[in-house]
Protein backbone atom coordinates (compact mmCIF):
# COMPACT_ATOMS: atom_id res chain seq x y z
CA UNK A 1 0.00 0.00 0.00
CA UNK A 2 1.71 3.67 -0.98
CA UNK A 3 1.76 6.57 1.47
CA UNK A 4 3.25 10.07 1.60
CA UNK A 5 6.79 10.34 2.94
CA UNK A 6 6.86 9.88 6.66
CA UNK A 7 8.09 12.67 8.91
CA UNK A 8 11.20 12.04 11.04
CA UNK A 9 10.22 9.99 14.07
CA UNK A 10 10.26 11.52 17.52
CA UNK A 11 12.04 8.37 18.74
CA UNK A 12 15.38 9.98 18.03
CA UNK A 13 15.19 12.10 21.22
CA UNK A 14 18.13 11.20 23.44
CA UNK A 15 17.36 13.17 26.60
CA UNK A 16 14.47 13.46 29.01
CA UNK A 17 13.48 17.10 28.48
CA UNK A 18 11.05 18.15 25.77
CA UNK A 19 12.59 19.08 22.45
CA UNK A 20 11.04 21.98 20.56
CA UNK A 21 11.75 22.47 16.87
CA UNK A 22 11.30 25.97 15.50
CA UNK A 23 8.42 27.02 13.30
CA UNK A 24 6.97 26.98 10.69
CA UNK A 25 6.02 23.54 12.05
CA UNK A 26 5.97 23.30 15.83
CA UNK A 27 7.00 19.82 16.94
CA UNK A 28 6.97 18.28 20.38
CA UNK A 29 9.00 15.12 20.91
CA UNK A 30 9.44 12.89 23.93
CA UNK A 31 12.04 10.20 24.60
CA UNK A 32 10.88 6.71 23.60
CA UNK A 33 9.18 4.41 26.05
CA UNK A 34 8.29 0.84 25.19
CA UNK A 35 4.65 -0.16 25.39
CA UNK A 36 3.45 -3.74 26.07
CA UNK A 37 2.97 -5.91 23.02
CA UNK A 38 -0.62 -6.12 21.82
CA UNK A 39 -2.61 -8.70 19.88
CA UNK A 40 -3.14 -7.12 16.47
CA UNK A 41 -6.59 -8.67 16.12
CA UNK A 42 -7.93 -7.38 19.42
CA UNK A 43 -9.82 -4.16 19.96
CA UNK A 44 -8.09 -3.66 23.28
CA UNK A 45 -4.54 -2.44 22.78
CA UNK A 46 -1.75 -2.34 25.38
CA UNK A 47 -1.96 0.53 27.84
CA UNK A 48 0.60 3.30 27.57
CA UNK A 49 1.64 5.11 30.74
CA UNK A 50 1.02 8.68 29.67
CA UNK A 51 -0.49 10.03 32.87
CA UNK A 52 2.31 12.50 33.49
CA UNK A 53 2.29 13.72 29.90
CA UNK A 54 -1.48 14.22 29.95
CA UNK A 55 -1.24 16.40 33.08
CA UNK A 56 0.91 19.10 31.48
CA UNK A 57 0.55 21.49 28.58
CA UNK A 58 3.17 20.41 26.05
CA UNK A 59 2.33 23.42 23.89
CA UNK A 60 2.66 26.18 26.44
CA UNK A 61 5.73 27.69 24.75
CA UNK A 62 4.11 27.97 21.32
CA UNK A 63 2.49 31.24 20.22
CA UNK A 64 -1.23 31.43 19.55
CA UNK A 65 -0.66 32.06 15.83
CA UNK A 66 1.09 28.71 15.27
CA UNK A 67 -0.36 27.18 12.11
CA UNK A 68 1.18 23.67 12.28
CA UNK A 69 1.51 21.40 15.29
CA UNK A 70 3.06 17.95 15.54
CA UNK A 71 2.84 15.80 18.64
CA UNK A 72 4.24 12.49 17.42
CA UNK A 73 4.77 9.54 19.75
CA UNK A 74 4.03 11.75 22.74
CA UNK A 75 2.12 9.13 24.78
CA UNK A 76 -1.02 11.23 24.71
CA UNK A 77 -4.33 9.65 25.64
CA UNK A 78 -6.07 12.96 26.36
CA UNK A 79 -5.87 16.36 24.68
CA UNK A 80 -7.64 18.26 27.46
CA UNK A 81 -4.55 20.04 28.82
CA UNK A 82 -3.12 21.10 25.47
CA UNK A 83 -5.44 24.13 25.21
CA UNK A 84 -5.82 23.64 21.45
CA UNK A 85 -8.59 26.23 21.43
CA UNK A 86 -6.06 29.06 21.62
CA UNK A 87 -4.65 28.03 18.21
CA UNK A 88 -8.09 27.82 16.60
CA UNK A 89 -7.88 30.98 14.49
CA UNK A 90 -4.60 30.01 12.79
CA UNK A 91 -4.10 26.25 13.04
CA UNK A 92 -4.07 24.60 9.60
CA UNK A 93 -2.32 21.32 10.29
CA UNK A 94 -2.50 19.07 13.37
CA UNK A 95 -0.51 15.86 13.61
CA UNK A 96 -1.18 13.49 16.53
CA UNK A 97 0.51 10.35 15.18
CA UNK A 98 1.48 7.36 17.28
CA UNK A 99 -0.27 8.23 20.50
CA UNK A 100 -2.87 6.43 22.61
CA UNK A 101 -5.92 8.56 21.85
CA UNK A 102 -9.20 6.67 22.26
CA UNK A 103 -11.68 9.54 22.09
CA UNK A 104 -11.99 12.82 20.18
CA UNK A 105 -13.65 15.41 22.40
CA UNK A 106 -16.11 17.51 20.35
CA UNK A 107 -15.63 20.42 22.75
CA UNK A 108 -11.98 20.59 21.70
CA UNK A 109 -12.24 19.85 17.99
CA UNK A 110 -15.36 21.86 17.14
CA UNK A 111 -13.33 25.09 17.54
CA UNK A 112 -10.66 24.07 15.00
CA UNK A 113 -12.67 25.28 12.02
CA UNK A 114 -9.63 26.44 10.03
CA UNK A 115 -7.95 23.02 10.10
CA UNK A 116 -6.96 21.68 6.67
CA UNK A 117 -4.97 18.56 7.62
CA UNK A 118 -5.65 16.22 10.54
CA UNK A 119 -3.36 13.25 11.14
CA UNK A 120 -4.48 10.66 13.72
CA UNK A 121 -2.43 7.75 12.33
CA UNK A 122 -1.71 4.95 14.82
CA UNK A 123 -3.98 5.68 17.75
CA UNK A 124 -6.80 3.66 19.36
CA UNK A 125 -9.92 5.23 17.92
CA UNK A 126 -13.00 3.07 17.41
CA UNK A 127 -15.12 6.02 16.28
CA UNK A 128 -14.76 9.76 15.73
CA UNK A 129 -18.31 10.67 16.73
CA UNK A 130 -19.26 14.24 15.88
CA UNK A 131 -15.86 15.76 16.72
CA UNK A 132 -15.10 16.64 13.09
CA UNK A 133 -18.48 18.07 12.16
CA UNK A 134 -17.32 21.71 12.00
CA UNK A 135 -14.19 21.09 9.92
CA UNK A 136 -15.54 22.23 6.60
CA UNK A 137 -12.05 23.27 5.42
CA UNK A 138 -10.42 19.88 6.05
CA UNK A 139 -8.75 18.52 2.89
CA UNK A 140 -6.61 15.65 4.29
CA UNK A 141 -7.69 13.17 6.97
CA UNK A 142 -5.56 10.25 8.15
CA UNK A 143 -7.20 7.69 10.43
CA UNK A 144 -4.94 4.78 9.50
CA UNK A 145 -3.92 2.15 12.04
CA UNK A 146 -6.85 2.65 14.37
CA UNK A 147 -9.75 0.38 15.34
CA UNK A 148 -12.51 1.64 13.05
CA UNK A 149 -15.09 -0.90 11.91
CA UNK A 150 -16.81 1.38 9.40
CA UNK A 151 -16.21 4.55 7.43
CA UNK A 152 -17.08 7.36 9.88
CA UNK A 153 -20.38 9.17 9.36
CA UNK A 154 -18.47 12.40 10.03
CA UNK A 155 -17.37 12.47 6.40
CA UNK A 156 -20.77 13.90 5.54
CA UNK A 157 -19.64 17.22 7.07
CA UNK A 158 -16.22 17.36 5.40
CA UNK A 159 -17.22 19.09 2.19
CA UNK A 160 -13.63 20.02 1.19
CA UNK A 161 -12.06 16.59 1.72
CA UNK A 162 -9.64 15.54 -1.04
CA UNK A 163 -7.55 12.76 0.52
CA UNK A 164 -8.52 10.25 3.18
CA UNK A 165 -6.57 7.34 4.66
CA UNK A 166 -8.23 4.42 6.47
CA UNK A 167 -5.31 1.98 6.21
CA UNK A 168 -5.17 -1.02 8.55
CA UNK A 169 -8.46 -0.70 10.36
CA UNK A 170 -11.26 -3.30 10.63
CA UNK A 171 -13.59 -1.91 7.97
CA UNK A 172 -15.71 -4.55 6.21
CA UNK A 173 -17.80 -2.47 3.83
CA UNK A 174 -17.32 0.72 1.78
CA UNK A 175 -20.09 3.13 2.78
CA UNK A 176 -20.74 6.76 3.65
CA UNK A 177 -18.81 8.43 0.82
CA UNK A 178 -21.71 10.08 -1.00
CA UNK A 179 -21.22 13.53 0.53
CA UNK A 180 -17.53 13.78 -0.46
CA UNK A 181 -18.09 12.55 -4.00
CA UNK A 182 -17.47 15.89 -5.66
CA UNK A 183 -14.20 16.67 -3.85
CA UNK A 184 -12.47 13.37 -3.03
CA UNK A 185 -9.38 12.65 -5.16
CA UNK A 186 -7.66 9.85 -3.23
CA UNK A 187 -9.17 7.05 -1.13
CA UNK A 188 -6.93 4.64 0.79
CA UNK A 189 -8.60 1.58 2.30
CA UNK A 190 -5.74 -0.90 2.23
CA UNK A 191 -5.33 -3.46 4.98
CA UNK A 192 -8.97 -3.83 5.96
CA UNK A 193 -11.54 -6.64 5.63
CA UNK A 194 -13.44 -5.51 2.55
CA UNK A 195 -14.95 -8.27 0.39
CA UNK A 196 -16.78 -6.22 -2.26
CA UNK A 197 -15.96 -3.10 -4.27
CA UNK A 198 -19.06 -0.98 -3.78
CA UNK A 199 -20.30 2.41 -2.64
CA UNK A 200 -18.04 4.33 -5.02
CA UNK A 201 -20.47 5.62 -7.65
CA UNK A 202 -20.66 9.12 -6.11
CA UNK A 203 -16.88 9.62 -6.40
CA UNK A 204 -17.01 11.35 -9.76
CA UNK A 205 -13.58 13.00 -9.37
CA UNK A 206 -11.69 10.13 -7.74
CA UNK A 207 -8.18 9.73 -9.17
CA UNK A 208 -6.59 7.23 -6.77
CA UNK A 209 -8.16 4.13 -5.23
CA UNK A 210 -6.04 1.96 -2.92
CA UNK A 211 -7.62 -1.35 -1.87
CA UNK A 212 -4.61 -3.61 -1.33
CA UNK A 213 -4.59 -6.34 1.32
CA UNK A 214 -8.32 -6.86 1.63
CA UNK A 215 -10.49 -9.89 0.78
CA UNK A 216 -11.60 -8.99 -2.74
CA UNK A 217 -12.23 -11.79 -5.22
CA UNK A 218 -13.28 -9.86 -8.34
CA UNK A 219 -13.57 -6.41 -9.91
CA UNK A 220 -17.31 -6.63 -9.58
CA UNK A 221 -18.13 -2.96 -9.18
CA UNK A 222 -17.23 -2.23 -12.78
CA UNK A 223 -18.63 -5.40 -14.31
CA UNK A 224 -21.97 -5.58 -16.12
CA UNK A 225 -23.38 -9.04 -15.49
CA UNK A 226 -25.19 -10.49 -18.49
CA UNK A 227 -28.04 -11.80 -16.35
CA UNK A 228 -29.04 -8.32 -15.21
CA UNK A 229 -32.00 -6.52 -16.68
CA UNK A 230 -31.42 -3.70 -19.18
CA UNK A 231 -32.31 -1.11 -16.54
CA UNK A 232 -29.84 -2.54 -14.05
CA UNK A 233 -27.13 -2.75 -16.69
CA UNK A 234 -27.72 0.89 -17.62
CA UNK A 235 -27.42 1.93 -13.99
CA UNK A 236 -24.09 0.13 -13.58
CA UNK A 237 -22.85 1.58 -16.87
CA UNK A 238 -23.55 5.07 -15.51
CA UNK A 239 -21.52 4.26 -12.41
CA UNK A 240 -18.65 3.21 -14.63
CA UNK A 241 -18.72 6.54 -16.42
CA UNK A 242 -18.59 8.39 -13.12
CA UNK A 243 -15.31 6.66 -12.19
CA UNK A 244 -13.77 7.64 -15.49
CA UNK A 245 -11.14 9.95 -13.96
CA UNK A 246 -9.40 7.18 -12.03
CA UNK A 247 -5.65 7.20 -12.68
CA UNK A 248 -4.33 4.79 -10.02
CA UNK A 249 -5.97 1.51 -9.01
CA UNK A 250 -4.20 -0.60 -6.41
CA UNK A 251 -5.50 -4.09 -5.62
CA UNK A 252 -2.42 -5.97 -4.41
CA UNK A 253 -2.67 -8.90 -2.02
CA UNK A 254 -6.29 -9.82 -2.61
CA UNK A 255 -7.90 -12.94 -4.14
CA UNK A 256 -8.62 -11.71 -7.66
CA UNK A 257 -8.31 -14.36 -10.39
CA UNK A 258 -9.24 -12.44 -13.52
CA UNK A 259 -8.50 -8.99 -14.97
CA UNK A 260 -11.86 -7.79 -16.22
CA UNK A 261 -14.39 -4.97 -16.30
CA UNK A 262 -11.84 -2.14 -16.59
CA UNK A 263 -13.07 -0.94 -19.99
CA UNK A 264 -14.45 2.35 -18.71
CA UNK A 265 -11.30 3.36 -16.90
CA UNK A 266 -9.74 4.89 -20.02
CA UNK A 267 -7.57 7.35 -18.05
CA UNK A 268 -6.01 4.66 -15.88
CA UNK A 269 -2.22 5.14 -15.66
CA UNK A 270 -1.16 2.76 -12.88
CA UNK A 271 -2.62 -0.69 -12.15
CA UNK A 272 -1.30 -2.79 -9.27
CA UNK A 273 -2.48 -6.41 -9.07
CA UNK A 274 0.49 -8.23 -7.56
CA UNK A 275 -0.02 -11.10 -5.11
CA UNK A 276 -3.40 -12.23 -6.38
CA UNK A 277 -4.50 -15.32 -8.31
CA UNK A 278 -4.47 -13.88 -11.85
CA UNK A 279 -3.88 -16.55 -14.50
CA UNK A 280 -3.88 -14.54 -17.72
CA UNK A 281 -3.01 -11.10 -19.06
CA UNK A 282 -6.27 -9.83 -20.54
CA UNK A 283 -9.00 -7.24 -20.19
CA UNK A 284 -6.81 -4.18 -20.82
CA UNK A 285 -7.98 -3.30 -24.33
CA UNK A 286 -9.21 0.19 -23.40
CA UNK A 287 -6.53 1.08 -20.87
CA UNK A 288 -4.12 2.56 -23.39
CA UNK A 289 -2.76 5.22 -21.02
CA UNK A 290 -1.24 2.69 -18.63
CA UNK A 291 2.29 3.65 -17.61
CA UNK A 292 2.74 1.07 -14.83
CA UNK A 293 1.38 -2.48 -14.86
CA UNK A 294 2.22 -4.65 -11.86
CA UNK A 295 1.00 -8.25 -12.03
CA UNK A 296 3.89 -9.81 -10.15
CA UNK A 297 3.43 -12.87 -7.93
CA UNK A 298 0.44 -14.32 -9.78
CA UNK A 299 -0.03 -17.44 -11.98
CA UNK A 300 0.37 -15.91 -15.43
CA UNK A 301 1.55 -18.37 -18.10
CA UNK A 302 2.26 -16.05 -21.03
CA UNK A 303 3.06 -12.47 -22.02
CA UNK A 304 0.09 -11.58 -24.22
CA UNK A 305 -2.61 -9.02 -25.00
CA UNK A 306 -0.54 -5.96 -24.00
CA UNK A 307 1.21 -4.96 -27.25
CA UNK A 308 -1.21 -2.01 -27.61
CA UNK A 309 -0.07 -0.35 -24.36
CA UNK A 310 2.17 2.16 -26.11
CA UNK A 311 2.63 4.38 -23.03
CA UNK A 312 3.86 1.60 -20.74
CA UNK A 313 6.99 2.50 -18.76
CA UNK A 314 7.12 -0.22 -16.09
CA UNK A 315 6.05 -3.85 -16.42
CA UNK A 316 6.22 -6.14 -13.39
CA UNK A 317 5.79 -9.82 -14.26
CA UNK A 318 8.08 -11.34 -11.66
CA UNK A 319 7.22 -14.59 -9.87
CA UNK A 320 4.71 -15.93 -12.36
CA UNK A 321 4.71 -19.09 -14.51
CA UNK A 322 6.18 -17.72 -17.76
CA UNK A 323 8.24 -20.56 -19.34
CA UNK A 324 10.24 -18.66 -22.00
CA UNK A 325 11.07 -15.24 -23.46
CA UNK A 326 9.68 -15.74 -26.96
CA UNK A 327 6.84 -13.24 -26.53
CA UNK A 328 9.06 -10.34 -25.47
CA UNK A 329 9.79 -8.99 -28.93
CA UNK A 330 6.30 -9.24 -30.49
CA UNK A 331 4.57 -7.90 -27.39
CA UNK A 332 6.96 -5.28 -26.05
CA UNK A 333 9.56 -4.20 -28.60
CA UNK A 334 7.48 -1.35 -30.05
CA UNK A 335 6.91 0.23 -26.64
CA UNK A 336 9.36 3.11 -26.96
CA UNK A 337 8.71 4.37 -23.43
CA UNK A 338 9.26 1.00 -21.71
CA UNK A 339 12.17 1.37 -19.29
CA UNK A 340 11.72 -1.26 -16.59
CA UNK A 341 10.87 -4.97 -16.87
CA UNK A 342 10.71 -7.46 -14.01
CA UNK A 343 10.73 -11.13 -14.98
CA UNK A 344 12.76 -12.72 -12.20
CA UNK A 345 11.24 -15.68 -10.40
CA UNK A 346 9.69 -17.13 -13.57
CA UNK A 347 10.67 -20.52 -15.06
CA UNK A 348 12.19 -18.61 -17.99
CA UNK A 349 14.91 -17.17 -15.74
CA UNK A 350 16.12 -20.62 -14.74
CA UNK A 351 15.67 -22.02 -18.25
CA UNK A 352 17.81 -19.30 -19.84
CA UNK A 353 20.49 -19.43 -17.17
CA UNK A 354 23.34 -16.98 -17.77
CA UNK A 355 21.74 -15.85 -21.06
CA UNK A 356 18.62 -14.53 -19.30
CA UNK A 357 19.55 -10.85 -19.09
CA UNK A 358 21.30 -10.74 -22.47
CA UNK A 359 18.26 -12.17 -24.28
CA UNK A 360 16.01 -9.57 -22.69
CA UNK A 361 18.37 -6.76 -23.72
CA UNK A 362 18.52 -8.05 -27.30
CA UNK A 363 14.74 -8.28 -27.54
CA UNK A 364 14.11 -4.96 -25.77
CA UNK A 365 17.01 -2.56 -26.43
CA UNK A 366 15.00 0.39 -25.07
CA UNK A 367 14.83 -1.09 -21.54
CA UNK A 368 17.06 0.56 -18.94
CA UNK A 369 16.38 -1.74 -16.00
CA UNK A 370 15.91 -5.50 -15.83
CA UNK A 371 14.65 -6.71 -12.48
CA UNK A 372 16.50 -4.77 -9.78
CA UNK A 373 19.59 -4.06 -11.90
CA UNK A 374 20.23 -1.37 -14.49
CA UNK A 375 20.80 -2.73 -17.98
CA UNK A 376 24.07 -1.81 -19.69
CA UNK A 377 23.80 -1.08 -23.42
CA UNK A 378 25.03 -3.97 -25.56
Amino acid sequence: MNRPDERPSADCASHEELMVVQRPTARVALPPKEAPAADGDSDEEGEVDGSQVNDIDLLEDFPDDTDELELVHSRLSSLANLRLDRFARHLKKLCLRQNAITHLDPEIFRLLTQLEELDLYDNKLKTVGDALDTMSSLTVLDLSFNLLRQVPDALSHLRSLKTVYFVQNKITKITGLESVGATLRSLELGGNRIRHIEGLDALVNLEELWLGKNKLTKLEVWCITLSLSDAQSHMIQQNLDKLGRLKILSLQSNRIKKIECLDQLVDLEELYLSHNGVERLEGLDNNKKLRTLDVGANFILAIENISHLASLEELWLNNNKIPDLRALEPQLKDMASLETVYLEGNPCQQAEGTSYRRKIMLALPQVKQIDATFARPL
